[in-house]
């Protein structure tokens, strides 16, 4: 859920990929092109899923699975990986399943229906994720801010970058950050829906990610722009969030 409307998007320029690189297991998929092609919803919404794993034990996990469970458990088959865990970025359905405007989508309940699998999720975001989906919480493992979750020998660390949602988190993982909808590659997550916060979230892109360095590449929560991730070095030049440096800059453009 962009600040901005989806447009002008050059699908071409996007393929699903897969990391061959040392031992690291990492896919980055596309709704309706990738998974649930059929789902217009999918395809309008242009939600990033990730899996993310490792290549000598087979073990991954998906980040932000939705709309067509089936087909991503089919490309984990595939790939002779076997599912070992969900992270959640964030509550909002079109990321982790649930009624999104009169529209059922399938997420999180329907892996756990499929896997027998935890949950990671933030702590503040637990409940959020509960209401939004009716999975039992005992399903959902909590965690803290700098958390590391390991995925066979492959280490993500779990950074709370609350804003777009109070328990919103993104993921670190040989130099790449996934960061679902706290930054896109042009703008960020928006700060009107339940739970957003412009304060927290100017917090998060400038201090929260501030450790996250240039050659970082950006993986986001949608695509938002004409390609599918860039450098933090890219996106710190290029993203006008960057230049709202100043808190009260900030609140002029978010909390009018």
């Amino acid at each position: 859920m962009s600040i901005w409307p989806t447009t002008a998007v050059n699908f071409r320029k996007y393929s699903g990929r897969i990391s061959l690189a040392e031992k690291l297991y990492f896919k980055q998929l596309l709704s309706g092109v990738d998974f649930a092609p059929d789902d217009l919803l999918a395809s309008q919404m242009v939600n990033f899923s990730y899996l993310v794993g490792d290549f000598e034990t087979r073990e991954a996990v998906a980040i932000d699975p939705a709309y067509d469970i089936a087909k991503i458990a089919q490309i984990l088959e595939e790939d002779e990986m076997q599912l070992t865990g969900v992270l959640a970025t964030h509550y909002h359905p079109d990321h982790v399943g649930g009624d999104m405007m009169g529209h059922q989508i399938e997420g999180v309940v329907e892996v756990c229906e499929r896997f027998d699998v935890p949950i990671h999720a933030n702590k503040a975001e637990l409940p959020w994720i509960v209401r939004a989906t009716g999975i039992a919480s005992t399903s959902i493992v909590e965690h803290e801010s700098a958390d590391i979750l390991k995925v066979g020998r492959q280490e993500i660390e779990l950074i709370h970058t609350p804003g777009h949602t109070p328990g919103s988190q993104c993921f670190y993982v040989e130099g790449r950050l996934i960061a679902g909808d706290t930054l896109f590659l042009n703008g960020c997550g928006r700060t009107d829906l339940p739970g957003g916060d412009p304060d927290e979230m100017y917090i998060s892109i400038h201090q929260r990610l501030a450790k996250i360095s240039d050659d970082t590449i950006l993986f986001p929560g949608h695509l938002y722009s004409p390609d599918p991730q860039a450098s933090m070095g890219q996106v710190r030049q290029g993203n006008y969030v960057f230049r709202l440096n100043t808190k009260d800059a900030w609140m002029q453009m978010f909390n009018a």
